[in-house]
């Protein structure tokens, strides 16, 4: 197997070149992003997944330059229609976000501003990136807000958040986002905390504005259910790497990383069989390494019943287990023959 390197398309809206952000601590410097890569096409969907602590909202961040201290961006690329963000002034970058690309924060009470009504917040956004008056700006909001089925939006454009369901508050976080008719959207965890039934409706509303406006959207998740059933494609984070990646349906039927098929095996399977066996989950063994002291070779080999020596030798680049299938591991083709025949394959897309 021969180690992947980066392509480029004419469909291609994101390319992220070996992206490192580092954070600046007292104890050390935390390589919180490591060398991460990825491509999103236009219209399509990725899924980023990994435990909490596995880099994914700093990279979402990174991509947006909204590090703060003391995290840095430290190395890579960041192109976004053939511009390279990580280059720009910040003047720049400031039209860009909101306008081109936006992004849906995981906590919608943390994000919106309790003194100002949420109508006032959308159109912020639209006044700044679309010289409206105001007015104008108030019609723009209820048509979003409409389109993102707030019900009465003529009325509840006049609500504060704290007046709003957390449904409410992140539909409204949505109608936010798409405002100014973005190109690429990142959603940061838009379920979390929602119970089922409203976690569906926000995946179907996510599915439908996409098709819309023809978003690229990058969707970034720990609920492997919410990748099988919205993603095209999903990258694999773990310790600050992307350590597989794969279309769908491909990636939950044979899994190529160990750290995958551990994922796959912990997920909850409720059927006639699992029931009358009364099986415990399955877990991985083991906890996430100290970022401060990462181990040498592959990140994942304390916890892998398929490490060998090599293993722990030398860091394990993003090799190719086929042409549309990456996986850091050496032993990729002996991985997942078994452990993917989960319930959730026959949700994938």
């Amino acid at each position: 197997m021969a180690e992947l390197r980066s392509t480029n398309s004419p469909d291609t809206l994101l390319e992220v070149r070996n992206l490192s952000t580092h954070f600046f601590t007292k104890r050390g410097e935390v390589p919180a992003v490591d060398k991460v890569s990825f491509t999103l096409k236009r219209g399509e969907t990725l899924g980023l997944v990994g435990e909490s602590g596995s880099g994914k909202s700093v990279t979402s961040l990174s991509i947006m330059r909204l590090v703060g201290v003391p995290g840095k961006i430290v190395g890579g690329e960041v192109i976004f229609k053939g511009r390279d963000l990580l280059k720009l002034s910040e003047d720049e970058m400031r039209r860009i976000r909101g306008n081109d690309i936006a992004m849906i924060f995981q906590d919608p009470m943390a994000s919106l501003n309790p003194v100002y009504t949420v109508g006032e917040q959308i159109a912020e956004s639209i006044r700044l990136h679309q010289q409206v008056n105001h007015r104008e700006a108030k019609n723009r909001v209820i048509e979003i807000m409409k389109s993102v089925s707030i019900p009465d939006p003529g009325r509840r454009v006049d609500d504060y958040p704290h007046q709003l369901s957390g449904g409410m508050r992140q539909r409204v976080m949505i109608a936010m986002a798409v405002s100014c008719n973005p190109e690429l959207l990142i959603a940061d965890e838009p379920t979390t905390a929602l119970d089922v039934t409203i976690q569906a409706q926000i995946l179907e509303l996510l599915a439908r504005l996409q098709e819309e406006f023809k978003l690229g959207l990058l969707l970034i998740t720990h609920d492997l259910g919410v990748v099988a059933e919205t993603a095209d494609r999903v990258a694999v984070m773990y310790a600050g790497k992307i350590v597989e990646e794969a279309p769908t349906r491909e990636l939950f039927k044979s899994p190529k990383h160990p750290y995958t098929e551990g994922l796959l095996r912990s997920v909850p399977r409720i059927s006639k069989a699992s029931a009358d066996k009364r099986t415990r989950l399955e877990t991985i063994e083991g906890t996430v390494p100290n970022l401060l002291d990462l181990p040498v070779g592959c990140h994942f080999a304390p916890r892998c019943h398929y490490r060998i020596d090599e293993c722990t030798e030398k860091p394990i680049p993003l090799l190719a287990a086929n042409d549309h299938h990456k996986s850091r591991c050496i032993r990729c083709d002996e991985v997942g023959n078994e452990a993917a025949r989960t319930d959730l394959v026959g949700q994938t897309k």
